[in-house]
């Protein structure tokens, strides 16, 4: 049983042992809404939307709502916002001079008078906003300055791919669409630097007064704050309402100075809604607990003393040029089966990683979720990391550990979908069904059983950017893989749909404008505020400038995940040997769009579930829990499988891309599959789905196995090793050279040259060739620097390590020279260019032999 502590209580971290399945049958009207002000003149805190660009407007001032005498608040104002003089009942409108109904664009707005930024002053000396909670304050360094760039023109795109210009209305709208978000937040907002930091307006905010707390609930009629702190009584903290749908009340300090709410209390907000009285766990809570013998998560005000916040002690590494990710699952990370903690696996997993020659780590399941069996995916708490593991601290500990390392550390971000949980997340959180979804069918996910983000609407923008932002900022994550991508940008979702490389299927009606422009404005906020921060989008679809930046008419990420590898090998290894193509292998690893880099994998964590198979499974099936020990003969299954798991593997990092990732355990061929513990479950027509007693028993991963010697797990793990290796020593992965020059049917052989390495694969399962030419494109001496067939590997040591090749003149293969090489059966070989070797110098203490 695995515990974590807060203020001397102990919570188990155990898995929720219920899925809340139930949706409401409630929907709820679209809400009217009035002509909006930027500030209301019985609440000078209201706003155009909600927070609005709170120009305090100190627009009088030229400054930023957010400016603050204390010098733990470190913020810039953006730079395009401008300085004005407000005149009474003028009335501002969209860009496009219209005052549409459009939920993103702010009008019938009056601008504040100078009775009424009176009204502003008097308010600020009664709340003093100096921030103290861990909300606002990242360690005790100075924040430094940091600005977002404006948009560009968004025409680059069709010099990279003129077939694009087809395509030029769609995707011109899709930037008018973009910019004029950009220009909407630097208007209303003060910029998208300030947008970004919802964080400190809504939620729990510390003063050095006290406590504000801020919902944004436009569906709820009555809200209060309930908790340990006043006994759970619904009448001590009664919340007030603005015209905008924010609830708020302030909790002033104890008479002793202490705060009102003590650090680790538990905390909901019970509100009167459309569908009735609900308890709802705070949107933007930063910490959640599912206590002992209860089934629905309680929010928990975090808080710590300053002595016991981690202050983080090492710097962010630098982005590499090529990425070599080891994606993990913190929980179940351990051998034992047991929720692994944050602790472990920075003292255990970590140095692991590192030894292994990865140099990131992508972790997921960090956003809490109440139902562990969804792999992290149906995200509860969008701001709280997952309890199970740990404190909030003890992650921050992780990651300053991995830094120390020189591990990039990247956050599997769920931004596609929510979980449809009433209980513990956002879905009917203020008991209607669009507050933060699409209302009806479109805001489901029919196969995922989840919610569906409206991305059209300004407090969902706010609430999504200022999430992506809040774990940079705090937990110094390095980076996102932003989960179901292809979900977000079509309005099929892209299920029961096969996506053939027709433009027509990225560029029409079936694509979410809404979605495609949030993640150009997050890809914006990520890069603009963090340079040296990595985004990777999982996107099967192929979507066309899905890695071009922004300012040029991209979507703006860094990476796409090049999933139709995995599907690739899942397909060829339902076939026998005689039916693998080389040209179909190559295609399928090299088919990527100019200009855009890929992170490849063999295999991930989908393929290591319960219901499907890993490459070793598929290769080797029972014989993998029979005869991999050394001291027992093999067979001819576990022979190929070991063979075979190398190559794929070494191929798929060769061509695949500019990055490589690889699932934990995967590296040496982990026995089992990944099976949540579970319960029985009754679907709806009554059927029951069996469980397998809430075990934990294949919810762990065996790195024991991997570890020892004695195994044919070993051999596997070390070969994984050496490639890791020797990427880092050539960086080949971004090697601007790279050539292929055999993809040969008959004798099953791919030549391929990235960089000074030369690679050699024999894919046949029982011709070996001797005196095999290959070709190459400089001239000199070739050694070879890996080799899937030595016995370190599990191999059969057919070749000599220390044997030297040297080129020979003359066009073989489309290449100036070539060398010849034996090519054992069912081989992988690496043979790398010596340039400019030198002598061993002779030791002057030491005569010359001879």
């Amino acid at each position: 049983m695995v515990y974590c502590a807060i203020s001397g209580v102990r919570f188990p971290c155990l898995p929720s042992v219920y899925n809340t399945k139930s949706q409401s049958s409630f929907n709820g009207d679209p809400l009217c809404r009035k002509g909006l002000s930027f500030f209301s003149k019985k609440d000078p805190f209201s706003c155009n939307s909600p927070f609005y660009f709170s120009a305090k407007v100190k627009m009088l001032a030229g400054k930023s709502s957010y400016d603050s005498d204390s010098p733990n608040l470190a913020v810039t104002t953006s730079t395009a916002t401008t300085t004005t003089t407000p005149t009474p009942e003028k009335v501002l409108v969209p860009p496009d001079g219209n005052a549409s109904e459009d939920p993103l664009v702010p009008h019938d707005v009056e601008c504040l008078t100078m009775e009424d930024n009176q009204i502003v002053e008097d308010k600020e000396k009664q709340e003093t906003s100096t921030p103290l909670s861990e909300s606002i304050i990242i360690g005790k360094t100075e924040a430094k300055s940091r600005s977002i760039p404006p948009p560009g023109s968004g025409q680059r795109i069709y010099e990279i791919d003129p077939s694009l210009t087809g395509f030029r209305q769609h995707l011109d709208y899709r930037y008018s669409q973009y910019k004029r978000i950009r220009e909407e937040i630097d208007k209303y907002e003060g910029g998208l630097e300030v947008f970004s930091r919802g964080y400190e307006k809504l939620g729990f905010i510390r003063s050095e007064t006290g406590i504000t707390y801020r919902e944004w609930a436009p569906g709820a009629k009555w809200a209060a704050l309930i908790g340990d702190f006043n006994n759970w009584n619904p009448n001590a903290d009664v919340m007030t309402q603005n015209e905008f749908g924010v609830w708020e009340v302030f909790l002033p300090n104890n008479a002793d100075g202490s705060p009102p709410i003590p650090h680790g209390s538990r905390v909901k907000i019970r509100m009167d809604t459309p569908s009735g009285i609900k308890d709802s766990i705070p949107a933007w809570i930063k910490f959640s607990v599912q206590a002992p013998g209860e089934i629905p998560y309680n929010g928990i005000y975090y808080d710590p003393p300053e002595e016991e916040k981690y202050i983080f002690k090492h710097p962010q590494p630098k982005r590499p040029e090529s990425l070599r990710i080891y994606e993990a699952h913190v929980g179940m990370s351990s051998t034992e089966p047991l929720i692994n903690t944050y602790a472990n696996f920075r003292d255990d997993v970590l140095p692991r990683i590192k030894k292994l020659g990865y140099n990131a780590v992508q972790i997921m399941a960090i956003q809490e979720h109440s139902y562990y069996a969804s792999f992290g995916y149906h995200v509860t708490n969008y701001f709280a990391p997952c309890s199970r593991c740990g404190t909030p601290d003890d992650l921050k500990s992780l990651i300053d550990r991995a830094h120390e390392l020189g591990l990039l550390v990247l956050m599997d971000i769920v931004h596609s979908h929510a979980s449809n949980n009433t209980l513990d997340g956002l879905n009917m959180f203020d008991g209607t069904d669009n507050h933060y979804f699409h209302s009806g069918s479109r805001g489901h996910h029919w196969m995922w059983d989840s919610r569906l983000f409206n991305y059209g609407s300004w407090e969902v923008l706010r609430f999504l950017l200022s999430n992506a932002r809040w774990w940079l900022d705090e937990y110094k994550f390095d980076g996102f893989r932003f989960d179901g991508v292809t979900s977000m940008m079509y309005t099929h979702h892209g299920l029961q749909m096969t996506f053939t490389g027709n433009y027509n299927e990225y560029f029409g009606y079936a694509t979410d404008i809404d979605a495609v422009v949030y993640l150009m404005v997050v890809n914006d906020m990520i890069h603009g505020l963090f340079p040296d921060a990595v985004s990777i989008g999982e996107d099967v679809s192929g979507m066309p400038t899905f890695c071009i930046p922004v300012q040029d008419g991209g979507v703006g990420f860094d990476y796409r995940l090049h999933m139709a590898i995995a599907d690739k090998w899942i397909e060829l290894l339902q076939k026998k040997d005689e039916d693998w193509r080389m040209g179909d292998i190559v295609h399928t690893l090299t088919n990527r769009r100019w200009l855009e880099k890929c992170v490849s994998y063999a295999e991930s964590h989908d393929q290591a579930l319960v219901g499907d198979k890993t490459i070793a499974f598929w290769l080797m099936d029972k014989d993998m829990y029979d005869f991999m020990a050394l001291d027992r003969p093999s067979t001819p299954l576990v022979d190929r499988g070991i063979a075979l798991h190398k190559m794929i593997r070494l191929i798929t990092m060769g061509l695949g891309g500019e990055g490589y990732l690889n699932f934990m355990g995967n590296e040496f061929g982990h026995p089992e599959w990944i099976d949540f513990p579970r319960g029985d479950q009754r679907l709806p027509t009554g059927k029951i789905i069996p469980g397998n007693n809430n075990s934990f028993d294949k919810c762990r991963r065996r790195f024991d196995l991997g570890d020892a010697e004695y195994l044919r797990y070993h051999g596997m793990q070390e070969f994984d090793r050496a490639m890791q290796h020797l990427e880092e020593i050539y960086g080949f992965m971004t090697s601007e050279h790279q050539y292929i020059s055999r993809k040969n049917e008959g004798d099953r052989v791919i030549v391929f040259e990235r960089g000074n390495l030369v690679f050699v694969f024999n894919f046949h399962w029982t011709n070996s060739y001797s005196d095999y030419r290959v070709g190459c494109l400089k001239p000199g001496k070739y050694k070879i620097v890996l080799d899937s067939d030595d016995p370190l590997f599990g191999g059969f040591k057919r070749l000599d390590k220390d044997a030297e090749y040297f080129s020979s003149e003359g066009w073989y293969d489309d290449r100036p020279r070539s060398f010849l090489v034996y090519a054992p059966s069912r081989t992988a070989v690496v043979y790398a260019l010596v340039e400019d070797e030198l002598e061993p110098a002779e030791s002057e203490n030491e005569p010359a032999e001879g």
